[in-house]
């Protein structure tokens, strides 16, 4: 799955593998056909020091949990799978949309962020993180 994400975001390497996953403080979010035995997507999340600049121009040190690797196989796109790994991702973590960072998003998930969730605007970055300027209004939320 980690390939086949890899692919879709046209990126030179696998971003989640086994071996870069395990011992790492990252958690991962599955959803399986438990009858075919397969992977149908998956969700990756960590937490990152970022130096991010907001719609004021002003730089900011944040420590979000990210969205680091997002992907439904092709197959099942567009049937829910997202969304339910999304919502469960949410309240495992307890945080809300506007209060994670983004890694590299691809248009699919910046789609997927506007269809669900309303989070289109934000301040692009030099480090490819995407932070929606909504994370810096009301509460923060973080475990």
């Amino acid at each position: 799955m980690g390939v086949a994400s890899q692919k879709a975001q046209s990126l030179p390497v696998a971003i989640t593998t086994a071996t870069k996953f395990f011992g790492s403080p990252n958690r991962i979010y599955m959803q399986i056909d438990c009858k075919q035995s397969k992977v149908l997507g998956f969700l990756k999340t960590g937490e990152r020091k970022l130096f991010i600049r907001n719609d004021g121009g002003n730089i900011k040190e944040i420590l979000p949990i990210c969205v680091l690797d997002f992907y439904v196989h092709e197959s099942c796109q567009r049937g829910g799978i997202g969304k339910k790994l999304f919502e469960l991702m949410l309240n495992r973590e307890y945080v809300t949309p506007e209060k994670l960072a983004y890694d590299r998003p691809s248009s699919k998930l910046f789609g997927f962020l506007a269809k669900h969730y309303n989070l289109k605007q934000y301040v692009p970055q030099n480090n490819n993180f995407v932070v929606f300027n909504q994370y810096f209004t009301g509460p923060l939320q973080h475990h």
